[in-house]
C-alpha cells in the first residue's frame, strides 16, 4: 500500500539531461515516425519514466501488481535535439478503487525555467 503521506511529494532529478538528435532518430524508427527535426510527442516519456519510477521505488507499491492504466501528455512545445531539461516528478494522487491502488504521478520537464512537457502517469495496483 502507498504511503499517503507521499501525496504531494515531489523528486527532482539531480541531472540534466541533454536530448541528442541520435536518440531521438533511434525513438523515431522504433515507433515509425518519418520526421525526426523534432522528437514525436511521447518522447517524453524517456526522459520521466526514469525519474518518477525513482520516486516510486520506496513509496511501498507492491510492482509485481502493478499495470499502467493511462498516460496524458501536455506538451508546450517539442523536444528538440541540444535541449537540456530537468525532471521533475509528483505524485499527484493516490485512491483506492475496488480494491486496487490507483496513483497518478505527474512529470514536468524544464529547460532553465521554461517548462515545454508535463506528463501523467497513471499505474494500478491489482488487489
Amino acid at each position: 500500500m502507498l504511503d499517503p503521506d507521499l501525496v504531494g511529494r515531489t523528486f527532482i532529478g539531480a541531472k540534466v539531461v541533454r536530448i541528442s538528435q541520435d536518440e531521438i532518430n533511434s525513438f523515431c524508427a522504433v515507433v515509425g515516425g518519418s520526421v525526426t527535426e523534432v522528437s514525436p510527442p511521447t518522447f517524453a516519456i524517456t526522459i520521466t519514466l526514469d525519474q518518477s519510477q525513482t520516486l516510486l521505488q520506496d513509496s511501498g507499491l507492491d510492482w509485481s501488481r502493478v499495470v499502467h492504466g493511462d498516460q496524458k501528455f501536455v506538451i508546450a512545445r517539442p523536444l528538440i535535439a541540444g535541449d537540456e531539461v530537468r525532471c521533475s516528478s509528483t505524485i499527484e494522487t493516490a485512491r483506492v478503487m475496488a480494491g486496487n491502488e490507483i496513483v497518478t504521478v505527474r512529470s514536468d520537464l524544464h529547460s532553465g525555467e521554461e517548462l515545454i512537457v508535463s506528463t501523467w502517469s497513471t499505474l494500478v495496483v491489482r488487489a
